[in-house]
């Protein structure tokens, strides 16, 4: 049997992707802080973990089992193409699980619980027989947990090496719901797609206007909880600093909702860097607040 070259397997893992996990995973390093030697190697670690290695394995998987769809939709992806033929794309996915879980738990028992998490959620979005992408609904929700919460504990956890305080825990919970409107403004790009191919993704259920108010009102209303709980746990500093965050991309759904379709990608340009800026923010108020500190 022919091998695949390096460079396409390098593409099945979509290195482009690694970046909202990679993200999160640092909102957890900022949310402790790191001390010592041995802390800056659970975090580098980690970061290896969140990008290439469990967000690598979701591109992995995914790409397999939806290897028919794509030799119509996308022929020149490395499975459809033939450049990773036979069932080397499905070998690559199970190592590179195994390969994660065996990182994971390098880095201690909440590390790897997350991760494995991470990973039956990652085979359960694309594989039957759960194939949560079938439906936005939940496979939006299993993305957001994957891609904000998940990094975002594990950080934290490999860090202290014992389960975070239960406010990190809620202020990484709120960002991965509010997550699930990204995830319904990226499906944006293949409604018609999805209708032909019998995906219930959130716009191809709704239609684009009720879909985009949607993802305005999931990506809002956790941020404004997250603000809430920042006021009361005395953080009022951050507080008004996600409040402002928020009050910019507010402005910015305005201008998306006159037009969903044409301007998502554009609103995924900005207004979402705004949302993953009010994240790094709340982990330093988390930070603040788990030293006992004062704004």
């Amino acid at each position: 049997m022919n091998r695949p070259a390096l460079s396409a397997m390098v593409e099945l893992l979509k290195p482009i992707t690694w970046f909202p996990p990679m993200w999160a995973y640092a909102c957890g390093i900022a949310s402790v802080g790191i001390a010592g030697a041995g802390g800056w190697m659970a975090a580098a670690a980690g970061v290896l973990l969140a990008g290439p290695l469990v967000c690598g394995t979701s591109q992995v998987v995914n790409d397999w089992f939806d290897r028919h769809v794509d030799a119509i939709n996308e022929p020149n992806r490395p499975i459809p193409s033939g450049r990773v033929p036979g069932r080397w794309g499905l070998g690559f996915a199970i190592v590179w699980t195994a390969v994660s879980a065996l990182v994971a738990a390098l880095l201690g028992p909440w590390v790897l619980a997350a991760t494995v998490l991470g990973l039956a959620l990652a085979w359960a979005y694309s594989a039957p027989p759960f194939r949560l992408k079938r439906n936005g609904w939940v496979g939006n929700a299993a993305v957001g947990l994957c891609y904000e919460g998940l990094p975002w504990f594990t950080a934290a956890a490999a860090i202290l090496g014992t389960f975070p305080d239960s406010r990190l825990v809620w202020i990484a919970l709120l960002y991965s719901l509010g997550a699930h409107g990204i995830m319904t403004l990226n499906d944006f790009k293949s409604i018609e797609g999805d209708r032909q191919m019998g995906l219930r993704s959130v716009p191809a259920q709704l239609g684009a206007e009720r879909a985009a108010l949607l993802a305005c009102w999931v990506m809002a209303l956790p941020q404004l909880v997250v603000i809430l709980l920042l006021w009361l746990w005395n953080a009022p500093v951050h507080a008004g600093l996600v409040a402002g965050i928020l009050l910019a991309q507010i402005a910015l759904m305005k201008r998306l909702l006159s037009d969903p379709r044409g301007r998502a990608p554009w609103y995924n340009a900005t207004g979402i860097t705004l949302y993953v800026s009010g994240m790094m923010v709340s982990a330093f108020a988390l930070r603040m607040l788990a030293s006992g500190g004062t704004p």
